[in-house]
């Protein structure tokens, strides 16, 4: 692709893709100017660091989650929407949970969403700081909830690396594990169930269930607030 053709826009989107496909680690000029058909001194005068343009790409898949429209939705409804949105779009897009603790990222879509998720918990009854430790509360469980399919595949490529075989490698990795929890009780009860998953991964609906105990744990003091209020 001509130099004169190329555009920031073009370059963010083949990022994203090169991301997705090969993580933080795999983002470089030459493999992104080969992805794009163009020499990587072309994409240096649109975007000057690997540092911009990773927090390009990490802004621009925040315009992925869909904002409800607060007019015609209750608050819960609406947390519950904003919120699986955002775990759907960091399972897609697994780097960007490890570029938070790497890379200053912020822009206009990033903003886009907090500023909505702030208008849900004002509509919902919290005003001020309230708000704002609301909204941080469930920010910071889906962030969470989304590390560890991240990390896990992060690993997988590290451990890829060079002809190894991750498979191998972390099935006895896992067996290690396993008899090394069956010294403890409840976790040796769990071991041979379904939810054990392996001694590996959370129980089916867990990022539902931690979701919803949030949002039960924010209308109670909700509740609190407006019986204190009546007093």
């Amino acid at each position: 692709m001509p130099r004169d053709t190329l555009t920031a826009d073009q370059i963010v989107r083949a990022a994203i893709e090169l991301l997705d496909d090969e993580g933080l680690d795999g983002l470089n000029m030459r493999s992104l100017g080969k992805r794009l058909g163009s020499a990587p001194t072309a994409i240096y005068w649109h975007i000057k660091t690997k540092d911009e343009l990773v927090r390009l790409a990490g802004d621009a898949i925040w315009n992925e989650v869909e904002l409800p429209d607060l007019d015609g939705t209750d608050w819960r409804t609406a947390v519950t929407a904003t919120a699986t949105g955002m775990h759907a779009m960091l399972t897609r897009h697994p780097w960007l949970g490890q570029a938070f603790g790497s890379h200053l990222l912020y822009g206009p879509a990033k903003s886009r969403y907090d500023d909505h998720t702030l208008a849900i918990h004002e509509k919902a009854g919290f005003v001020g700081t309230d708000a704002d430790q609301a909204a941080a509360s469930v920010f910071v469980f889906v962030l969470g909830s989304a590390l560890g399919p991240a990390a896990e595949l992060s690993l997988t490529r590290r451990l890829s690396r060079n002809g190894g075989d991750a498979e191998r490698l972390l099935a006895d990795t896992m067996a290690q594990a396993t008899e090394i929890a069956r010294r403890f009780p409840r976790l040796r009860e769990r071991l041979d169930t379904a939810a054990a998953a392996g001694y590996a991964a959370a129980p089916d609906n867990s990022f539902e269930f931690g979701l919803q105990a949030i949002l039960d744990g924010l209308e109670a003091r909700l509740v609190a607030g407006a019986n204190n209020r009546r007093e």
